[in-house]
């Protein structure tokens, strides 16, 4: 897939990236690699997109956006899934019941502002997750917050990524 966006006089000018993080601190880009890798284990792609997806909608990170909903949508997630991730709560009939509890979770977490994660969010969870899957997930979550804290403070550019780039 190439990068659809155009550079014409139609369309606004791109951001500029503030620094290229990755090659100024290469091992702790390899170290996340690694982290995201061992947090995934066990889970299912799908799920975990949506949890990527939500959380760099929340955390508003367009590089991990334009990275996510690529490798969702090619490896099969529906467009319309994808769309409605912003109003899940109001558009649950696309979604598990193991994936809403999921997506619950991941506000929770990603949004720390609102205090701790509620002991319903987390026996939600809980309920649908074993124990060990479940600390995976929350791994997974920390992991793509972490990946937005890093593409929203040095403006990593969305729109050249290519599926299954990384």
């Amino acid at each position: 897939m190439t990068n659809t966006l155009t550079s014409d006089s139609s369309t606004a000018a791109e951001i500029s990236p503030r620094m290229a993080w990755v090659s100024l601190i290469p091992n702790v880009f390899k170290d996340l690699v690694r982290l995201d890798t061992a947090a995934q284990a066990g889970l299912d792609h799908t799920l975990l997109e949506l949890v990527k997806i939500r959380a760099s909608q929340i955390n508003h990170c367009a590089f991990c956006l334009d990275v996510h909903t690529k490798d969702a949508m090619a490896s099969g997630e529906s467009v319309e899934r994808i769309i409605q991730l912003s109003a899940w709560e109001e558009s649950r009939n696309f979604y598990t019941e193991k994936e809403l509890a999921a997506l619950e979770l991941t506000e929770a977490i990603t949004v720390l502002t609102d205090g701790f994660v509620p002991d319903e969010v987390y026996n939600r969870a809980a309920e649908h997750f074993e124990e060990k899957e479940l600390a995976h997930l929350i791994a997974s979550i920390v992991v793509i917050n972490a990946w937005n804290r890093f593409g929203v403070s040095t403006r990593k550019a969305p729109g050249g990524y290519t599926p299954g780039q990384y």
